[in-house]
């Protein structure tokens, strides 16, 4: 069984504790990195829903800072965190087609 190595980033509330987030996965819309986090899973195979949240990720140096996201760009946000996070449970590892429907490999990428 290969271990995949996971990314986890600690922020501060406002009442000063700490707590971490998950970072599930990064990616690129309108020139700007976004990150998608969430709760710290025990079991990262668990079948359970989790909060998910979207930040913009601002590099400074060798420092990543986390920002809320535009308000104004959340639905297209969200809509390519959900489609990115619903290819994280295709098994098929894209060679079975599922862009057509039925397309019959079982995976949870089907349309």
């Amino acid at each position: 069984m290969e271990m995949e190595e996971r990314d986890f980033v600690v922020f501060t509330d406002d009442d000063g504790n700490e707590f971490e987030l998950d970072v599930l996965g990064y990616f690129e819309y309108e020139e700007q990195e976004y990150a998608i986090l969430s709760d710290v899973q025990e079991d990262a195979d668990a079948e359970e829903d989790y909060e998910v949240y979207i930040m913009k990720v601002v590099v400074d140096g060798e420092m990543e800072e986390f920002l809320p996201a535009d308000e104004d760009k959340m639905d297209e946000l969200v809509a390519i965190a959900e489609e990115l996070l619903a290819g994280e449970d295709c098994d098929c590892e894209g060679d079975c087609g599922c862009e057509e429907e039925d397309c019959g490999c079982g995976c949870d990428c089907e349309k």
